[in-house]
């Protein structure tokens, strides 16, 4: 699945010049946390909620609303950007694991996607989400099977044949090296519930058993 699939398209931005009242504002209204900062129609830079909080009048102060009003009017986002902010970007053609792999390394929630130097749109970490729940399938009511194994050619192979030879068809396979137990586990997922047939076909084969969950959509 690549960044484009996923990515929001209509992309609210602010400009250099745009007061943080205007940015408020447009968070706001879209329920969002992050704008892109345009400068003469090119990306620069990124301001969050959290960079506009930390910018405005403190709570405890003495000026008036009218005041406080004025001053976020009057302050510039060019005069809040965090001055060593890191640009991250990602292509739309990139896939959505490596957007997660850059927001997970710098601490950032999301991505402003750039094709050829030009803002096309906006990956967030809720877009993360909800790309892996869709490509795991969890969403859909089935049995998930986890168990270690056998650290050789032809183990996935000898896996899907048995699921196959039992005419029941996979919604999709995980595997990944379980760090504690110094094994490759495997997360099988299947459309039947009736799991114990195909429980029984991996225990014959030596594969050891960790846990099976019974999923339904509802739940």
């Amino acid at each position: 699945m690549k960044v484009k699939e996923r990515m929001a398209a209509d992309v609210k931005t602010v400009d250099m010049d745009s007061s943080i009242t205007e940015a408020f504002r447009l968070m706001k209204e879209n329920n969002i946390r992050r704008l892109p900062v345009m400068d003469k129609g090119k990306l620069a830079a990124i301001v969050t909620l959290s960079d506009l909080n930390q910018a405005a009048p403190s709570s405890a102060t003495s000026l008036s609303i009218h005041e406080l009003n004025y001053l976020l009017a009057k302050t510039k986002i060019r005069e809040i950007i965090p001055k060593k902010q890191k640009l991250l970007s990602i292509s739309p053609e990139a896939y959505i694991e490596t957007a997660a792999k850059i927001m997970r390394e710098n601490t950032v929630s999301g991505l402003p996607v750039v094709d050829n130097g030009k803002l096309v749109g906006i990956v967030t970490e809720t877009d993360i989400f909800d790309a892996f729940i869709d490509i795991l399938g969890v969403r859909k009511t089935h049995t998930r099977i986890d168990f270690y194994v056998k650290d050789r050619p032809g183990s996935l192979a000898e896996v899907t044949g048995l699921v196959a030879a039992r005419n029941i068809s996979i919604i999709n396979t995980v595997v990944y090296y379980d760090e504690k137990k110094g094994k490759y586990k495997m997360i099988l997922r299947i459309e039947d519930l009736d799991y114990e047939p195909v429980l029984k076909d991996l225990k014959e084969k030596g594969y050891e058993i960790d846990s099976v969950l019974v999923k339904d959509a509802s739940d």
